[in-house]
């Protein structure tokens, strides 16, 4: 989905100079360099130099060869932190987990062990931070982590504007709250920037297993989300979706406001979930549905015009959030819990 990761070479340095010249994109440059902007950015402002004009003035350029000074003096500056020798193969790994296949630190320490990768020296998941935040590896910033868990203070239930169209998650069972049965859902929308995009992504979160559904909506209608609902229904057949969709938790947006559109069966009309709304402003309410959100949004910024985005794209961003290594499966992912659920089910 990524660019494939690599490390730029002194020829690309002299090249990145001669485009920024001609006044070629940013943009452009990564393209023809196989790499991401974000790359090339940092590219830049290592190689800024300050160059005194003719008429006195100064302006801020890049030069490769105060890049290539900087790039150096890093290489020398990574082998004396490390104290243990330069395992430049390792950093590079991890560079490459990080940036191209947007692995956490800890994520990537345990692809060591899962791909069998052996290497001289052994890093710890707070070193990697650290080594981060000190510019060690050259590649890699703290833009580039996933975004840290923020301490939520306990909101007060604000009183609502609009009645709700169903019950309220007071009501729901508290043994859900534990996440120890499967097919219990949380569902939410994300959407484009406002008076451009008209496309929305509707997205589903199992709490137990995490497992993520996520759909390219045409817009952000509640009978649109009513018939994303059905073709999911359509597609596992009306028996299973009762037991996969046992509940579903939503917040009072108005796409979620058909409660019985939800509820029902596309076809008989009886119950084939049952649709719980958040207390408004609660967003924490669904917090595996907000953390869904935020790993959506390491592909995918605010800003981006859904519009240009196919539903392929959707559909490769939600298989990477499936096998993501996961934590708190002890690095398994969400794609296999989801399946041992379902073997559980079908028999």
């Amino acid at each position: 989905m990524g660019k494939k990761w690599r490390q730029l070479k002194y020829e690309d340095r002299l090249k990145i100079y001669a485009w920024l010249q001609d006044k070629i994109s940013v943009a452009t440059i990564a393209k023809r360099l196989g790499v991401c902007r974000q790359t090339i950015y940092r590219e830049i402002k290592r190689g800024e130099f300050v160059k005194r004009n003719t008429d006195y003035t100064e302006s801020t350029v890049y030069d490769p060869y105060v890049a290539e000074e900087h790039y150096q003096k890093k290489l020398k500056e990574r082998g004396r932190d490390l104290k243990i020798g330069s395992d430049l193969k390792l950093l590079h790994y991890i560079e490459k987990k990080i940036v191209d296949e947007k692995r956490s630190p800890a994520a990537a320490l345990h692809e060591i062990k899962k791909e069998g990768k052996e290497f001289t020296v052994t890093l710890s998941t707070n070193t990697i931070y650290s080594y981060i935040k000190k510019g060690i590896f050259l590649n890699i910033t703290m833009e580039d982590l996933p975004e840290k868990k923020k301490q939520h203070k306990k909101k007060k239930v604000k009183v609502q504007k609009r009645v709700q169209a169903g019950d309220s998650i007071s009501q729901r069972p508290e043994h859900i709250d534990f996440r120890e049965e499967f097919g219990h859902w949380e569902m939410d929308t994300v959407v484009g920037p406002q008076g451009k995009s008209k496309k929305v992504m509707l997205v589903l979160t199992e709490r137990k297993t995490r497992k993520e559904i996520v759909y390219l909506m045409p817009d952000r209608k509640a009978q649109t989300v009513v018939k994303t609902l059905n073709m999911i229904e359509r597609k596992c057949g009306e028996r299973l979706f009762r037991d996969v969709f046992k509940t579903i938790t939503v917040d009072n947006g108005v796409e979620f406001s058909d409660a019985e559109g939800l509820e029902k069966s596309r076809r008989n009309k009886k119950k084939r979930t049952k649709v719980y709304y958040c207390h408004p402003y609660s967003s924490c309410e669904r917090g595996s549905n907000e953390n869904a959100n935020r790993l959506i949004r390491r592909h995918i910024p605010k800003g981006v015009n859904f519009d240009k985005k196919s539903k392929t794209e959707i559909k490769e961003i939600e298989t990477w959030i499936n096998n993501y290594p996961r934590k708190i499966f002890e690095y398994d992912t969400a794609e296999n819990q989801f399946i041992n659920e379902m073997e559980k089910l079908t028999g």
